[in-house]
């Protein structure tokens, strides 16, 4: 790393010391003068029609203030990908917990009170709750067919690939809901100026998406909504869209209350009501030779959409795109369907669509090297795609071979050969060992031309003492502020400590774009670097000019500048060079302008007396493109990992007949603790991407992706069993093991 002075650095959080001190302020500790607080009427049935709102005599309605729906000033729709979400049910109610009515009251007991005082009056009616039931087409709830959204890629000759198959193996393949579970729980709060507009102030992801959510609902032009950025305790996708959908009741409330407002779930509220990843369901029909080498694969994904779009549209893409994973398959014919039902709708998670599929993918090649007597290693290597191959999508692989690099690389890590023969041979016991290896790959940034579209735009301003970054790219944990400060300051040619990281506010920042799609470093970052190219080369002009010498700080020649200017505030935008191109109506062409690549190999302990698993240890090969902070990038790889061997096997929530989540409390809902944490291995390589800052590309979601299909793979090892989805919890590999024993 010798060519950059900051860039390749383990630098320290600049967020680390206010968080782990305590100083650090969440909007539940901001203390907002003559703040109410606001609550949601929500609906206790599934699916209905609402007849009315029963509020109870005997309360006082006069000391709170209720919103309905004829309250809404704008739409009552929040704004997502499709207009298909009421704010506040009309004349349908479609899942259980959906928002009716809103209240706020000045403290949280009367509140309570007042909550417990009204009640929506319905019509129950059958609801749709399974993705089976769904595609029946008995009860349409969504559209014409209940289809939400549909994707197809077909690439090849695919009956001439199945012909040539020596052996065709199918399988079907099954992912469950995850919840995030962002340490902080959603919060929002809301006030209206004296001169009508509104300011947002909450635990975001999207301030943009926030902020056009916010002026439809309340029918406000643009420069009349403000959205500022609390510190946010973790999102993982979870605040990228109901934000929007919290931060609009707030600001209702407000304006009808005449108060501020604040709205914080408890935990209980956030798992009940909150998007999760959307469960999936696979079927893979994939033909092979003897040799292992694939020559078709036909899938079919379905995703639970939930009730309405919200982000469907985007994460079923990205499912579609990742469906053959690492692989080069030269006939293919893939269909992905997400699907309404009658449960709270589903949304964004870390990856993205991707885990599903790829869990899919992964699990078929497992299935394929059992079938064929091949080590699992070997059919991957034998399959990974190489620089030229082509994407089934129609674009080709212009990076080096990343997938057998990091294959290669996480098996020498691992030693994978010699422990995998020794898993097989291993004497009868209680506790088993097992050993899984799986790769995957992602795609960094918005898909096909949604990057070109974003317009990323980023503003740097020179305070008199220090440079300062403005974005609408959150900081929410995942340590993007210290690498906007790493990427100015080595752009600048200034220390890393005259920077400073503004926190997103709509009315001073520019739209970078959301913190989403494993952006924020490759193409946020890139915008900050052009704003600070625009600065450097206009005090390079000026001090050329002005005769002074080359030596001079870049602080100190800010500071001259401006005493003689008034202003150094530049604008950076993210540009392309590349000539990539996508068909939208299509759904071909350059998917992404760099994919990021990661290999796991996961060693287990199965104990036989108690069905327990537990990941021993974890090795990691990632090309990363770019390695701007080690520590961080690192710290990223071993979070997501962790969340990935979560919710292979503990992270258990389903539906009740009721079309309720049958976790509303962390009890029921159990997730890695320290004591469930394997020991890491991490293994960086770099393959630079040209359109990246710096040459870096996304790696926010690629931990999600393989550890979930390793972990099982493992378990596979370890006891002989072929698990055919997640999680794969205890009970669920009883019956694996047990399948003749009776349930007790």
């Amino acid at each position: 790393m010798d060519e950059f002075n900051v860039i390749g650095r383990s630098l320290l959080r600049d967020d680390g010391p206010g968080k782990v001190t305590g100083r650090t302020e969440y909007i539940a500790d901001i203390d907002i003068p003559g703040c109410w607080i606001g609550g949601i009427v929500r609906s206790k049935v599934a699916r209905g029609r609402l007849k009315g709102i029963k509020k109870s005599p005997s309360f006082d309605w006069s000391k709170v203030t209720v919103v309905t729906r004829e309250d809404i000033p704008g739409e009552n729709y929040i704004s997502m990908v499709r207009t298909d979400y009421p704010a506040l049910a009309e004349e349908e109610i479609n899942y259980f917990s959906q928002a009716i009515a809103l209240v706020a009251a000045p403290d949280a007991e009367l509140l309570k009170e007042a909550l417990a005082s009204i009640e929506a009056e319905t019509e129950p009616l059958k609801p749709v709750l399974t993705v089976e039931q769904a595609l029946e087409g008995r009860d349409v709830i969504w559209g014409a067919d209940n289809i939400i959204d549909e994707y197809r890629t077909e690439s090849g000759d695919i009956e001439k690939g199945f012909a040539e198959a020596d052996l065709v193996v199918e399988g079907d393949w099954a992912t469950g809901f995850h919840e995030q579970l962002y340490l902080e729980t959603q919060g929002m709060a809301a006030l209206v100026r004296e001169d009508g507009s509104v300011e947002i102030i909450g635990s975001l992801q999207c301030p943009f998406y926030v902020h056009a959510a916010v002026q439809k609902v309340m029918g406000l032009p643009p420069e009349k909504v403000i959205i500022r950025q609390a510190a946010t305790g973790g999102g993982f996708g979870g605040k990228e869209d109901y934000p929007s959908i919290l931060g609009s009741y707030a600001a209702l409330l407000a304006l009808r209350s005449g108060h501020p407002v604040k709205m914080i779930f408890d935990r209980e509220e956030d798992l009940l009501v909150t998007p999760k990843r959307h469960p999936s369901k696979s079927h893979y029909r994939m033909g092979v030779k003897k040799d292992g080498r694939i020559t078709a694969l036909d899938a079919d994904i379905i995703l639970d959409s939930g009730a309405y779009t919200t982000l469907s549209r985007v994460v079923l893409q990205r499912s579609q795109l990742h469906a053959c994973g690492i692989y080069h398959v030269p006939n293919v014919r893939i269909r992905s369907r997400a699907v309404a039902t009658n449960t709270p709708p589903n949304g964004a998670y870390r990856g993205f669509g991707a885990p599903q599929s790829i869990f899919a993918m992964e699990r078929q090649m497992d299935l394929a090297a059992k079938e064929l007597g091949m080590d699992p290693l070997d059919i991957r290597l034998k399959n990974a795609l190489r620089t030229g191959d082509r994407f089934p999508y129609g674009q080709i692989l212009k990076e080096k071979d990343n997938a057998v690099s990091v294959l290669e690389k996480a098996a020498e890590m691992s030693d994978y050969r010699a422990k995998r023969e020794l898993c097989a041979s291993q004497p009868e016991g209680r506790i088993r060992k097992g050993i899984g290896i799986a790769a995957a790959l992602h795609g960094g940034g918005f898909t096909g031309a949604g990057e070109d579209k974003m317009g990323t735009t980023a503003r740097v301003c020179f305070d008199g003492s220090s440079f300062c970054i403005y974005v609408s790219s959150a900081e929410i944990g995942q340590g993007s502020s210290t690498v906007m400060r790493m990427v100015a300051a080595e752009e600048l040619g200034a220390e890393i400590g005259d920077v400073t990281y503004m926190m997103p506010d709509t009315s001073k920042a520019p739209n970078t774009g959301p913190t989403v799609a494993s952006r924020t470093t490759m193409y946020a970052s890139k915008a900050v670097r052009d704003a600070c190219s625009n600065i450097r080369r206009k005090l390079e002009e000026w001090r050329s000019a002005k005769g002074l010498p080359a030596e001079r700080a870049v602080t100190a020649l800010a500071a001259e500048y401006m005493r003689e200017k008034g202003r150094l505030d530049e604008f950076g935008y993210n540009i392309f060079d590349d000539g990539s191109s996508w068909d939208e109506e299509k759904f071909e062409g350059d998917a992404y302008r760099g994919y990021a690549w990661i290999a796991n190999v996961i060693e287990v302990e199965v104990d036989t007396d108690t069905y327990e698993v537990s990941a021993e240890r974890v090795y990691a090969a990632a090309e990363v493109g770019r390695v701007i902070n080690p520590m961080q990038l690192k710290g990223q790889l071993t979070g997501g990992m962790l969340q990935a061997i979560g919710w292979t096997h503990l992270e258990d929530m389903r539906i009740d007949d009721k079309g309720r989540y049958t976790a509303s409390h962390m009890n029921a809902y159990l997730v890695p603790t320290t004591l469930d944490t394997p020991e890491w291995e991490i293994e960086l390589l770099e393959d630079p991407c040209a359109q990246g800052c710096f040459g870096a590309k996304g790696i926010g979601e690629l931990p999600m992706n393989a550890a979930g299909p390793a972990f099982v793979s493992a378990v596979d090892s370890a006891v002989g069993v072929l698990c055919d989805s997640i999680p794969c919890t205890g009970e669920k590999l009883f019956r694996l093991m047990c399948p003749d024993e009776k349930k007790s």
